[in-house]
């Protein structure tokens, strides 16, 4: 499904990062440092527009975070695209829940302040668990060196790098 791009105070985004990548592209004299901070920035950038461009209707985003409600409030109309849908999952809809896992990544022990309680004695009777599950975006960079040996000659041999490292930094 295609979304209506996003547009910031008439800037459309999605342009504006195709003509800024463009740019950064053509452009032969940036340091390799610079390009790669460039790069990230580009992505951050991008993640957050993507956000920005979430409504209750492209995501699972209840419809009160919406920040601008394009659907008619009295009778749940969609007055833009010219269907009469009801608010809510629609007849046949398979919907979805997240269950709980066995094994999580982490566990945080969550203790009942005893001090807060009134006086008498407690006993420990077991857990309420609530899991979150968080999505880690992250960067990950591998660094590859390559053995450098000189012989008596003064003659270097480099070890080869894998065949899709072609440059310093990509």
């Amino acid at each position: 499904m295609r979304y209506k791009s996003l547009t910031v105070d008439n800037i459309n985004v999605e342009a504006t990062i195709k003509k800024v990548q463009q740019l950064i592209a053509e452009e032969e004299h940036l340091s390799s440092a610079l390009r790669a901070t460039l790069e990230v920035m580009i992505m951050l950038v991008q993640l957050m527009a993507n956000r920005l461009s979430l409504t209750s209707r492209n995501s699972s985003k209840p419809p009160s975070t919406d920040r601008f409600n394009t659907q008619d409030k009295d009778n749940g109309n969609d007055e833009n695209q010219g269907r009469k849908r009801r608010r809510g999952g629609q007849p046949g809809r398979l919907g979805t829940t997240l269950q709980k896992v066995d094994d999580p990544d982490e566990i945080e022990i969550l203790e009942v302040d005893q001090a807060t309680l009134p006086p008498g004695n407690y006993r420990e009777v077991g857990f309420e668990i609530r899991q979150v599950f968080d999505i880690d975006i992250r960067r990950l960079v591998t660094e590859y060196r390559a053995q450098v040996l000189e012989d008596q000659f003064g003659q270097r041999f480099t070890a080869p790098f894998p065949a899709v490292v072609t440059k310093a930094v990509q």
